[in-house]
């Protein structure tokens, strides 16, 4: 069984919240958010809860794959933003989302990440094609059932490398997010990450190459709301974050795409 059991809300501004005590009209706006949007997702929210002091946000930041089964299997959320299409594609066929309120927010890049000093002298996906072929290092990439996993696999793909091989020989480690891989990247667990550049961005890491369209797509982020949530709210917020999020969110390493 997934998280379904312990989900872990980080509710933001706990002592705004504690102020406004039995505040009538005050409501809780659930977002369930890809991990590699925590930074900006935790500033976006701060700045919006000023503005609207009747709302509290409460975020669930995990996996996109994580994130999809916790809202099938029925737990609340308001608003989802997704790192990969497929997540959203899913509720949407399940006809959880709110017609009409689904739209790409930003688009993120999958970057090759070193520890300090880069050890292992990779610098470029063909280095890490070499060295893979060769079995001389150890790289850290997201799961099949996660987005970052799921760009990554295309990206072997494109390189000639096969997945199954490469993890049978211990060259791979599996990470549950692209925020763990970026953890394992910086405590020099492994030789090198195929991570978010955002998340990179976030952890101070060694970025030596970016993944073209070619190799693995676009990193599209969607956004929507659930039907069954607060929608008015949860539009609201979503409208915010097309027109007053993007600085932020490019401040972070996102390109926003409204």
């Amino acid at each position: 069984m997934k998280k379904t059991a312990s989900i872990i809300l980080t509710l933001l501004l706990v002592a705004a919240l504690a102020a406004c005590g039995g505040k009538g009209g005050q409501g809780t706006l659930t977002v369930f958010a890809a991990a590699s949007m925590q930074e900006a997702m935790t500033e976006i929210g701060a700045a919006y809860m000023a503005l609207h002091p009747d709302t509290v946000l409460a975020f669930n930041f995990d996996s996109s794959g994580a994130l999809q089964t916790q809202i099938q299997e029925g737990a609340a959320c308001d608003v989802f933003i997704s790192a990969g299409q497929r997540q959203m594609d899913a509720l949407e066929e399940d006809g959880l989302l709110l017609a009409g309120s689904r739209f790409d927010l930003l688009e993120n890049k999958v970057a090759l990440a070193v520890p300090e000093g880069n050890p292992a002298g990779i610098n470029s996906y063909d280095d890490l094609r070499a060295a893979l072929a060769a079995g001389t290092v150890l790289l850290s990439m997201g799961g099949a059932d996660v987005p970052v996993g799921q760009y990554t696999q295309k990206i072997l793909a494109y390189l000639g490398l096969e997945e199954t091989a490469l993890a049978a020989s211990g060259s791979i480690t599996y990470a549950s997010n692209a925020k763990e891989a970026a953890i394992q990247v910086s405590e020099a667990a492994v030789d090198c990450g195929i991570i978010y550049a955002t998340d990179a961005f976030s952890a101070g890491l060694t970025v030596v190459d970016t993944a073209s369209e070619a190799m693995c797509g676009q990193v599209i982020y969607p956004a929507a709301a659930l039907a069954e949530g607060r929608t008015g709210e949860a539009e609201a917020f979503l409208d915010y974050l097309r027109t007053k999020g993007g600085a932020v969110l490019e401040g972070v390493g996102f390109t926003p795409l409204r």
